[in-house]
């Protein structure tokens, strides 16, 4: 009888484990439905494959540079030699270029882009604004290879016959500006790149301007500033990290731009201090070189040179975050 009993409670008890285990089932596939536990995994999923992503590109490049870096090791960097011929490689000439290059192109376009975002986000009018930004946000899709045939054609042409006399002329007498100019070099690729990034620097501080609550610009006004105080001294800071990070995505374009500098910067690996001399910069010589290198060395050092731009713009991008991390903690501390 006693046995009769227990056989009994056993199976009562894993009736209601089993009721108890679809119930728990029933649930969890209940909040599948509602989405939160599914959108939850697909963000996780894609923050994980972005991590992957960047693993496996630089894996790919360290792996495939091996040669070039066994033989050249460090001073592959500090090399300026350029060599397939002898076999000697180096990267310095083209680090030079494509930093110079970079840094020239924010130079022009980072004054211009954000002064044209304040234009069109605070002073001029609606309709104005819209078709201006419409025309600008044209130019980002504009293909590179018409940037450098721009270049090629119109620009080089003008800066021979005006800018070049005009700087030689008067800041003549210092490295920079000194020599003549041939057409291809330094100073043609950074104002094409220029161009090419001013879109990007326009397009997106005006939204980040367009953004600014206007209690911010209502509170100003009323204190007595005028439309101009207000827009330089509490819309422009309020909107400052927008514009930042404007900054670096045309840092990040103009340092990996390809074809467009191909075509105006003369392609000579040389480190000279006058913008009107010919260079290189990395991406150009990995477009030009890569299909004719013959031999395992040469393939390698091409693929360790990409390996160097990767971590020259994440080098450059880190220092310039930690830049504006600073000044934003100055500026808090100063308030």
């Amino acid at each position: 009888m006693a046995g009769t009993e227990a056989v009994k409670l056993q199976s009562e008890a894993r009736v209601l484990r089993s009721d108890s285990d679809r119930q728990g089932a029933r649930a969890f596939a209940l909040r599948f439905v509602n989405g939160d536990d599914i959108a939850k995994l697909l963000v996780t999923a894609s923050a994980v494959l972005i991590l992957v992503v960047t693993m496996a590109l630089v894996y790919e490049l360290w792996v495939n540079s091996h040669l070039s870096r066994e033989k050249f090791g460090w001073d592959f960097l500090f090399t300026k030699t350029w060599d397939p011929n002898a076999a000697q490689f180096g990267a310095l000439a083209f680090v030079f270029g494509t930093c110079v290059t970079a840094f020239l192109a924010l130079l022009i376009a980072v004054p211009l882009g954000v002064g044209s975002a304040i234009f069109l986000s605070e002073l001029a009018p609606p309709r104005l604004s819209n078709a201006l930004t419409f025309c600008i946000e044209l130019l980002a899709a504009v293909p590179s290879v018409i940037y450098g045939l721009l270049g090629v054609f119109v620009m080089m042409p003008l800066i021979k016959s005006y800018l070049h006399p005009l700087l030689k002329g008067t800041l003549g007498w210092t490295p920079l500006f000194s020599g003549p100019f041939y057409g291809p070099s330094m100073l043609a690729a950074g104002i094409v790149l220029a161009v090419m990034v001013l879109p990007f620097i326009v397009s997106v501080s005006r939204q980040v301007l367009l953004a600014v609550p206007n209690d911010q610009r209502e509170g100003a006004l009323a204190l007595g500033a005028t439309k101009w105080e207000s827009t330089w001294k509490v819309v422009v800071p309020y909107a400052k990290r927008g514009i930042y990070g404007s900054i670096f995505l045309a840092l990040a374009r103009a340092l990996g731009e390809t074809m467009a500098v191909t075509m105006v910067v003369g392609n000579t690996p040389q480190i000279k201090a006058s913008l009107f001399a010919p260079g290189y910069s990395i991406a150009s010589v990995i477009a030009n070189e890569f299909t004719e290198a013959t031999f395992d060395l040469y393939v390698h050092s091409l693929i360790e040179l990409g390996l160097v731009l990767f971590a020259l713009t994440i080098v450059i991008n880190g220092l310039a975050r930690i830049l504006v991390s600073s000044t934003s903690r100055f500026s808090v501390n100063a308030g």
